[in-house]
C-alpha cells in the first residue's frame, strides 16, 4: 500500500510538471515571441483556460503527500520553508499577473504585468528544479526527522549543504531549459503567424541545450546518489522521445507531446533512483525517511485509496473536457479557439 500511495504521489506531480510545466514556460518564452500586445495577448490566450486548473495538481500532490506520508509532509515543509514562502510569493505574483494585466488600460501596467508574468515563471522553473535536486541529492536530517536548509551555505553536497550547490543549480537551470522548450512547444501548437513561427525557431535552438544539461544532470545525480542508476532503463525512452520533441517529430502537436513523454520518462528515472526513500538523508542513511517509516497506517491509506479513485476520475474527466472544449488555434483579435 505505501508503493502504491508513492507511486500515486509521483503520478500527480508528473501531471504537474507536464501541464502546469507548459504554461510556465509560455511564461519563459513569453517576451521572446511576444513582440507586440497583440502577439503577446496570443500567448496569454493559449493558456488561459488551462493555467489556473493545471496548479490543481500541485495541490492535489501536497493534499496526498499530506494524507499518505505526514512524516514527510511535516519534515520537508519545515525545512524547505524558505523556498517555499518565495514559491508561494512568485505564485501569486505569477496569477495576479495573469488576471490584472487587462484591468488597467495603461501601456506601463501593461509592460509591469508582463515582466512580473515572465520573471515569476522563470524563478518557479529554476527552484522546482532546485527542489527536485534537493530530494535527488538528500537533506541533513537528525534523529527526529527534521532539519534545516539555509539558502546556500558552501556551494558543495555534503552533510553541511544549503539549498543552492553545485549539484542543485545545475538540476535548476535544467529544468529551467526544459520548461523552456516544452512551453515553447505549447506556443507553436496553440498559435499561428508570427508568433508560432517565433516559437518554432526559439525550440529548435533550445533541443540541443536541452539534451547537453539533461547528459550533465544526469552524470551529477549518478556522482551524488549511485542509485540513480536504477531509472536507466528509461534512459533509451527519454532520449527517444526527445529526439522526436527536437528534430523528428513533424507536427506541433507530436512535438509537444513527445516532450511531455521527455520530461514523464526523466521524473520516473528520478523517482525510481530514490525509491524507497521518498526523502533521503545525506548524512547517515539509516535517517532517511523512506515508504515506511513516513507513511500513515495501512488501514487509513486503504480507506483513503477508495476516496481518491473516484477523486481523481472527477478531475481527470474534467480536465479532459476544459482541453477539449478549447482545442485548436487561439486569436488575438477573438475570444474564440
Amino acid at each position: 500500500m505505501e508503493t502504491l500511495w508513492f507511486c500515486l504521489v509521483a503520478v500527480m506531480i508528473a501531471a504537474y510538471v507536464v501541464l502546469d510545466g507548459f504554461d510556465l514556460g509560455a511564461g519563459i518564452v513569453y517576451m521572446l515571441v511576444g513582440r507586440t500586445d497583440a502577439e503577446r495577448k496570443s500567448v496569454l490566450k493559449s493558456i488561459g483556460p488551462f493555467w489556473d486548473g493545471n496548479e490543481v495538481w500541485l495541490l492535489a500532490a501536497g493534499g496526498t503527500l499530506y494524507f499518505a506520508f505526514p512524516a514527510l509532509y511535516a519534515s520537508s515543509f519545515s525545512g524547505f520553508y524558505l523556498p517555499l514562502m518565495i514559491v508561494l510569493w512568485l505564485l501569486i505574483g505569477r496569477g495576479l499577473a495573469l488576471e490584472l494585466r487587462g484591468h488597467i488600460d495603461s501601456e506601463l501596467w501593461k509592460q509591469f504585468s508582463d515582466a512580473i508574468f515572465a520573471i515569476s515563471s522563470a524563478l518557479l522553473a529554476i527552484f522546482f528544479g532546485a527542489a527536485l535536486g534537493n530530494v535527488v541529492r538528500g537533506v541533513p536530517l537528525n534523529a527526529d526527522g527534521y532539519f534545516f536548509l539555509p539558502l546556500w551555505t558552501n556551494f558543495t553536497p555534503q552533510t553541511n549543504a544549503g539549498i543552492l550547490d553545485w549539484y542543485t543549480i545545475p538540476v535548476g537551470v535544467a529544468a529551467f531549459v526544459t520548461l523552456m522548450f516544452h512551453g515553447a512547444l505549447w506556443v507553436a501548437y496553440k498559435t499561428e503567424g508570427v508568433v508560432r513561427g517565433r516559437a518554432v525557431a526559439l525550440s529548435n535552438q533550445l533541443r540541443w541545450a536541452v539534451f547537453a544539461l539533461a547528459v550533465v544532470v544526469l552524470g551529477l545525480s549518478w556522482i551524488v546518489r549511485p542509485s540513480m542508476a536504477h531509472g536507466a532503463w528509461l534512459l533509451p525512452l527519454a532520449l527517444i522521445a526527445l529526439a522526436i520533441a527536437g528534430w523528428i517529430g513533424k507536427s506541433d502537436l507530436t512535438r509537444f507531446v513527445a516532450s511531455s513523454g521527455y520530461i514523464v520518462a526523466m521524473l520516473v528515472g528520478a523517482v525510481l533512483g530514490v525509491y524507497p526513500d521518498v526523502l533521503p538523508s545525506n548524512g547517515d542513511p539509516q535517517l532517511s525517511l523512506t515508504i515506511h517509516n513516513a507513511s500513515a497506517p495501512a488501514y487509513g491509506l486503504g480507506v483513503g485509496l477508495r476516496w481518491f479513485i473516484p477523486g481523481i476520475a472527477l478531475a481527470a474527466g474534467y480536465f479532459f473536457y476544459v482541453y477539449r472544449m478549447f482545442a485548436g488555434k487561439v486569436r488575438a483579435e477573438t475570444d474564440g479557439y
